[in-house]
């Protein structure tokens, strides 16, 4: 059993009377210099924080427009943005930038975004939309209940994760080349990420229950292994929410296989993930998602034993 110890609810320092001042379905984290970026599955914003948790965030709105408050119709037009994963320099890009996933779970959550940073870690220019739907388009036909909820560059690839649900019981890795990538998001036009060449591995984490443990998020260790989050929501499909009956973090070996995996207590829906090694450490900072868009989500500290994965002779 891992323990969680709550650092700050994700609060923001000013808003609109008529919107929320917080961030409440946290869905992905990335730690880059002394800033802390939150994506939110029920949002158009990206949420920017302090990398120490000390101080109340702000917004960057990533799409035009605003989502309506009704929460049937919100979540019908909501771009679902599930994944938020750095990346290394590229063309146009000379310190990297960060770029969100969306789930691809229906037509119009097939748009991410890019987002440039400077050497600092801080966001420069406007965000730019991010075209998935031909990459996703195979993946559609290969996952029925395509879920894409984490993401993270791994050993020249970047790594989505595929999510299972109790009606689509299948985790998997989506292993994509990170040079084809990067040359994609390179273009100087729209952008759009072509269908590329993937490797799949499905992965067994194992339920409670009926319900299997799904991946939420994912984040490289420097021997190549990943730390993961995961829950068990109770619910059928890709696109309403349940009940949260478990979470746990793990990693996964270069070979796809489950070294350890660890409940946590208390019971939160842990759905981004960030990792580094700290001594014989490996600190994690994890974000949730209340399920209650008047409810702030809240970022979260743990620690696993660091090993390095062990070689064959």
């Amino acid at each position: 059993m891992i323990d969680l110890h709550e650092l700050r609810r994700l609060t923001f320092s000013s808003s609109h009377a008529d919107v929320p001042d917080h961030l409440s379905a946290a869905s992905g984290i990335v730690v880059a210099g002394e800033f802390l970026y939150v994506i939110a599955d029920d949002d158009l914003h990206l949420g920017v924080f302090d990398a120490a948790g000390q101080r109340d965030g702000f917004k960057v709105h990533l799409f035009p427009g605003d989502l309506p408050d009704d929460p049937a119709a919100r979540k019908a037009q909501k771009p679902d943005l599930e994944a938020l994963v750095r990346l290394p320099p590229f063309a146009g890009y000379p310190s990297g930038a960060l770029l969100a996933f969306a789930s691809g779970s229906r037509s119009n959550r097939q748009t991410g975004a890019l987002l440039r940073l400077d050497d600092s870690g801080a966001l420069r220019g406007s965000p730019r939309a991010v075209d998935l739907s031909a990459l996703y388009a195979p993946l559609q036909r290969r996952f029925p209940g395509l879920n894409i909820e984490g993401a993270a560059v791994c050993d020249q690839r970047i790594v989505l994760l595929q999510r299972a649900s109790r009606g689509h019981p299948e985790n998997a890795l989506i292993r994509l080349p990170l040079a084809d990538v990067l040359q994609a998001l390179g273009a100087a036009d729209e952008l759009q990420l072509p269908e590329l060449p993937v490797e799949l591995s499905t992965i067994e984490l194992g339920q409670i229950g009926d319900v299997p443990l799904g991946f939420t998020d994912a984040a490289a260790l420097p021997d190549g292994r990943l730390v993961f989050s995961a829950v068990c929501e109770s619910v059928d499909g890709t696109y309403h929410d349940g009940p949260c009956v478990g979470a746990a973090v793990g990693i996964l070996g270069t070979d796809g296989q489950v070294q350890r995996l660890d409940f946590v207590r208390p019971v939160r829906k842990i759905e981004g993930i960030d990792a580094r090694l700290d001594g014989g450490f490996v600190r994690l900072l994890l974000v949730s998602d209340a399920d209650d868009r008047s409810r702030p989500g809240g970022l979260f500290s743990a620690a696993l034993p660091w090993a390095s994965e062990k070689k064959p002779p």
